[in-house]
């Protein structure tokens, strides 16, 4: 069967392959692009997000695409010794620039490179699920809610957050950004303009906000709902495990 990469029809399997050189490709610059991009606006999205995970002492959280680790590193604070993160992600460079990110700030948790369409967790584990910046790569984005949510003890929370549909008059504004800018910095900052360019066709295939919600009640989460952030060009959607 054939998927998206980017505004490309391209096999299934393949999709997989060209993302992994995606994020093989980006991933020392990864950081750094992320601010110059955003303008630093993905640390108070981040940050937003962690505050409301609201993450307890004691509680085992799951970090889908983890990346570089932003948020698997607040929540390893706030679990506190007697709780448990864990970090994964598909893409071998990625996960381990996030795991030493974790071990320079003297944080040891546990990891493990996997699919999120095929999660090793069992059933009912986890107080919260979170996927930042993660689901739109995905092939199948309702087996990856459905195995999110799987792995969700009853109760417990999952929180995607991702770009979205921006507000309809900055449009023309966010297309020039995206398909200009962007390619253009990645090719002076990390070397790879093809990588940027990925990611502003994959945000433009992403399902919008109510699409998300929709794909995430047909997994049977309830309660769900979201929050536009910068005019929507990001979303943070949550959902509970009845």
């Amino acid at each position: 069967m054939d998927t998206h990469f980017g505004f490309e029809e391209v096999p299934e399997r393949e999709k997989a392959r060209r993302v992994d050189e995606v994020f093989s490709s980006v991933a020392s610059k990864y950081d750094l692009m992320n601010d110059l991009m955003s303008a630093g606006m993905h640390r108070l999205w981040k940050a937003f997000t962690i505050r409301l995970a609201a993450v307890s002492t004691g509680e085992r959280v799951l970090d889908v695409a983890a990346g570089t680790g932003d948020l698997a590193i607040a929540f390893a604070r706030q679990v506190g010794a007697t709780g448990e993160v864990w970090l994964t992600d598909i893409n071998y460079a990625m996960l381990t620039h996030g795991r030493d990110r974790l071990i320079d700030k003297g944080l040891v948790t546990p990891l493990t490179q996997c699919d999120a369409e095929k999660l090793p967790f069992p059933s009912d584990h986890f107080d919260l699920v979170t996927v930042a910046f993660g689901l739109r790569n995905m092939t199948h984005k309702e087996q990856a809610i459905a195995e999110m949510r799987r792995v969700l003890r009853p109760g417990g929370r999952l929180l995607i957050l991702e770009f979205s549909k921006v507000w309809e008059p900055l449009a023309p504004a966010y297309d020039l950004y995206s398909f200009k800018f962007l390619p253009w910095l990645g090719s002076k900052i990390a070397g790879d303009a093809d990588s940027y360019r990925y990611l502003a066709e994959s945000i433009r295939m992403h399902p919008d906000q109510d699409t998300l919600k929709d794909m995430m009640i047909a997994a049977n989460l309830s309660n769900v709902e979201y929050v536009n952030l910068t005019a929507g060009v990001v979303a943070l959607h949550r959902g509970y495990k009845r």
